[in-house]
């Protein structure tokens, strides 16, 4: 009897950890919590006759906890100077014929990148499900070096801690950005940061939906990607554990300045396991700010 209970319990966290994951992704690609019964339905019959009713109901209950807190966030909304861009929406667009046009790139859902090795990390993806990176999007917005722009995301979990970082990459003089893709190539670079104040507050906690950055007023012009993301600590004792939500838009960068910076870094390879900051425990209390936010330090030179 004893070895039996055993077998049932260690059938049970097999499928919980395995069905968690699935609908986990599911609903960040879906939206609704619906998928659950379709993704699941045959799995959880199995499971019924092989286990307990009551362990059959812990399942779902599990489930159902892992379809709730799958939601994450996006940039749903991007403000240039004074004019208001629509982001990409992952659980609207998809459906709407034509197809808006948008000038961020597009995003698979609402979940995190985990992997600081894969192309998503650069614009977001979701290679494990079959969306390998991003792609250029169909419009470019306009700035003026020295204006704000401003990042509206969807309602984000208080309990996803951590810093916002914001880079920029320029496209190759001739090179059209709604076609260009940096790969691999070190190209972009910081133009700010915001971690761990002194009051050990986190920035994702004190923004939490809106967050503004002003382009450097020297920049030189150009087209740009503006690739800006959180990264949430909430996991990040150990790695993989830190989750990256980056978001990049496309811009034209007008002005008359001419700075620009020498050093670079690539998307992958910004992070790694061993990058400050990638490894960090949020709970810790004797642990004091300042946080070390991963990736180059802010480029000045523009300003």
């Amino acid at each position: 009897m004893r070895l039996a209970s055993e077998r049932r319990s260690l059938l049970i966290l097999y499928l919980s950890r395995h069905f968690i994951r699935k609908i986990s992704r599911r609903t960040q690609l879906s939206g609704y919590i619906l998928p659950l019964n379709e993704c699941c339905s045959q799995s959880v019959l199995l499971l019924h006759n092989m286990v307990s009713a009551t362990a059959t109901k812990f399942l779902l209950t599990a489930l159902a906890l892992a379809a709730r807190v799958a939601a994450h966030g996006y940039v749903q909304e991007i403000t240039l100077g004074s004019t208001v861009h629509t982001g990409y929406l992952p659980y609207n667009d998809v459906y709407v014929t034509p197809t808006p046009e948008r000038l961020i790139r597009k995003i698979p859902g609402n979940g995190p990148i985990e992997d600081l090795t894969l192309i998503d990390l650069q614009c977001n993806g979701w290679s494990e499900g079959g969306y390998v990176g991003s792609a250029p999007a169909p419009l470019v917005g306009t700035i003026a070096a020295g204006e704000t722009v401003t990042f509206n995301w969807t309602a984000w979990p208080d309990s996803h801690k951590g810093p916002i970082l914001t880079y920029l990459a320029r496209a190759p003089d001739g090179v059209d950005i709604r076609k260009w893709e940096p790969g691999t190539d070190a190209v972009w670079f910081k133009i700010d940061h915001a971690g761990k104040d002194k009051d050990e507050k986190w920035a994702a906690d004190e923004f939490l939906t809106t967050y503004s950055v002003k382009i450097p007023p020297k920049l030189k012009p150009g087209q740009y990607i503006i690739r800006h993301e959180i990264l949430a600590l909430h996991g990040a004792f150990a790695y993989p554990g830190i989750q990256s939500y980056p978001s990049c838009a496309q811009v034209q960068v007008t002005g008359n300045g001419s700075a620009f910076p020498t050093s670079f870094v690539s998307f992958p390879g910004a992070y790694t396991p061993e990058t400050p900051g990638i490894v960090f425990n949020i709970y810790n209390g004797w642990q004091p700010p300042p946080y070390p936010i991963p990736g180059p330090e802010v480029w000045t030179g523009g300003n």
